[in-house]
């Protein structure tokens, strides 16, 4: 796992080797402040960061700061509802289908019964991709053609699994922020057709975040939050992109459960987030 996370963090930590010459026991407090800044943590926070640190700053006092940003109190709505209901949330773009495949392979792999729903009929090719990470994975899916009411697709979708007594429901969902109005509306109808399917659902709304985006994608992420209200977070593409510190700014202005991170584009390149995992992985790079 530790690995995995020097992976997924590797261009980040080659911009960070940029800034720190030596791996050191100590550097100096402008010098943290570089490092943070040139992994794209948000400048305020980074001001945050430093207030209560010395002069010269060790390894144990970075660390307690920057996992500092992670301990605020976080509702993973975890539920033994059975079929548990998941929505895919996110703009175009962000990795959302690759993501579903991910977790469906994930839950798989657990021993659970999953289904897929294609609810993004605003894209013919969304719901192709989705129908062959189905196929590949072995399965079912509940599709229609472009255009169709994405909110029958979810009610098809929960029928289906209370039926075949399935464990999981993963659902897709359009992103076209641009038309947001548009957007919201359909996904408030979705979650509520979802509620009637089963009373508990959707169970969680997780939103799929673009890492490459950095710190700019907390605006989308606000966004969708006051449209539907976001239960998790899951970042994708991290490991393409040298603003790995763009996490902290996240899990600081979003105070959300941050459940996984992508490492690739196969069904298994999905971990769990682990904030001291995250943080010391960045520390390597610096201390000695």
């Amino acid at each position: 796992m530790f690995n995995l996370f020097k992976k997924v963090l590797g261009k980040t930590n080659d911009a960070i080797k940029e800034v720190v010459e030596t791996k050191r026991k100590s550097i100096p407090k402008d010098e943290f402040e570089d490092i943070l800044l040139e992994a794209d943590v948000n400048y305020e926070l980074v001001e945050r960061l430093l207030e209560a640190l010395p002069e010269e700053i060790n390894r144990i006092q970075a660390f307690n700061s920057m996992i500092s940003v992670f301990q605020y109190t976080a509702d993973w709505k975890e539920s033994k509802s059975r079929p548990f209901v998941e929505m895919i949330i996110g703009v175009n773009g962000a990795g959302k289908t690759t993501t579903i495949s991910k977790l469906a392979y994930r839950y798989q792999q657990e021993g659970k019964k999953v289904i897929l729903g294609a609810g993004d009929t605003f894209r013919a090719a969304a719901i192709e991709q989705l129908s062959r990470w189905a196929a590949k994975l072995d399965i079912p899916i509940v599709a229609t053609k472009q255009g169709h009411d994405p909110s029958a697709v979810v009610y098809d979708t929960i029928e289906s699994a209370k039926a075949k007594g399935l464990d999981n429901v993963i659902i897709d969902t359009a992103g076209r922020l641009h038309t947001q109005t548009n957007l919201s509306e359909e996904l408030k109808k979705m979650i509520r057709v979802a509620n009637k399917a089963l009373e508990s659902a959707p169970n969680r709304k997780m939103l799929i975040l673009d890492g490459t985006q950095g710190s700019s994608s907390i605006n989308q992420a606000k966004a969708f939050d006051e449209m539907i209200g976001i239960d998790g977070i899951i970042i994708t593409k991290l490991d393409g992109t040298a603003k790995g510190g763009s996490v902290l700014s996240i899990a600081d202005q979003l105070q959300m459960p941050i459940f996984y991170i992508g490492t690739g584009e196969q069904p298994t390149d999905l971990i769990r987030f682990k904030a001291n995992e995250y943080v010391n992985t960045i520390l390597d790079e610096i201390f000695i």
